[in-house]
């Protein structure tokens, strides 16, 4: 089966929030799921007013609904206000 990166936009309730905390989290929310081969990198985005995003770059199975689940976990972190795909390429 083939494999997909996934680039995921995490944006957190507020610029309060701790960063790097929250980037751990995430991390080890990731890289407990099964269906997650290995996080490629997390990285902090600018947005606007001192709010950053995460974004977290994944290698999952290509199946369908993958980004699904990936997308379902990180929303259910405590600070974490909303979670999009930004883009998901087949890797060779």
């Amino acid at each position: 089966m083939s494999k997909v990166l996934v680039d995921l936009k995490v944006l957190p309730e507020s610029p309060e929030v701790d960063y790097e905390e929250l980037a751990e989290e995430v991390r080890e929310r990731l890289e407990n799921l099964d269906i997650v081969e290995s996080v490629e990198g997390i990285e902090e985005e600018p947005i606007a007013f001192g709010l950053k995003a995460l974004r977290v770059k994944v290698v999952v199975p290509d199946a369908e609904g993958g980004t699904d689940r990936l997308e379902e976990e990180l929303r259910d972190l405590e600070h974490v206000n909303q979670v999009e795909v930004v883009s998901a390429s087949r890797t060779l």
